[in-house]
């Protein structure tokens, strides 16, 4: 679990709450049509950009955000290290019993042990890595236009309300409850896009990043065994991934 998207999105919502019981009851902020405007609003506006499949299938990448386990850089050079010294020893069959956890290097050597010529093997991982990264762009722009269109739904209530506030400037007692009322549907709109979605689309680009950056190390390491290449250049070129700092030392920070 990425403690940082929980910690972070649920203290900001706290300091919210918080405020809102300190300035009073927390029914002041509350109000159905405001809620339905603005969270309803939103989803629907986001769903007519889409199709069904690419909007409901932002929500499986949104578990990203939270939920996200992948290999260090360390680790996956280490393991292209230990399998180029092992294809030097014994070819490219040596291989085929190797233990790999990371679905994409399984994949770039599988296609080694296969015997497919390396321009194919690198095409082929090319591609696998630009349609992954396309995908998780996707989700990332679907939570980036709710963050968008979240603060002009925001708007249109708040315009909805200052309509049917007008329309009574004959009583006057009802002007502040209805200012207040319309009001409301801006703050929802300004929270549901800075507090929710916006972050979150970050998140996910920040990830697909990540994920992109290991899956081109992992594609320089396959060519480099492809080639013969020894282990410690192969080794000496993936380090290029890392900070400048863990080149020589991974116990160090950038």
């Amino acid at each position: 679990m990425d403690l940082a998207t929980v910690i972070g999105m649920l203290g900001a919502i706290g300091f919210v709450v918080m405020a809102m019981v300190m300035g009073g009851s927390m029914n002041l902020f509350i109000n159905v049509p405001s809620v339905l405007i603005v969270f309803g609003g939103t989803l629907f506006v986001v769903l007519s950009q889409y199709t069904m499949g690419q909007f409901f299938g932002a929500g499986k990448i949104a578990g990203k955000a939270f939920m996200f386990k992948i290999d260090s850089p360390e680790d996956l050079i280490e393991k292209i290290v230990e399998m180029a010294d092992a294809a030097r020893k014994g070819g490219f069959l040596a291989l085929e019993e190797a233990e790999i956890d990371n679905p994409f290097m399984q994949k770039g050597v599988d296609m080694l042990v296969d015997g497919h010529d390396i321009e194919v093997v690198r095409e082929t991982l090319a591609k696998d890595i630009a349609m992954t990264s396309d995908r998780h762009d996707f989700g990332a722009t679907i939570f980036k236009g709710m963050g968008d269109v979240a603060p002009a739904m925001g708007m249109i209530g708040t315009l909805i309300g200052l309509v049917a506030m007008l329309s009574n400037m004959d009583d006057p007692k009802t002007i502040g409850p209805s200012m207040a009322v319309a009001l409301l549907t801006t703050l929802y709109g300004a929270f549901l896009a800075n507090i929710v979605c916006l972050p979150m689309a970050v998140k996910l680009q920040n990830r697909a990043q990540e994920e992109k950056l290991n899956q081109m190390l992992v594609l320089d390491g396959i060519v480099g065994i492809a080639d013969g290449q020894n282990p410690r250049v192969i080794e000496g070129i993936l380090k290029n991934y890392l900070a400048a700092s863990k080149r020589n030392n991974g116990n160090e920070d950038d």
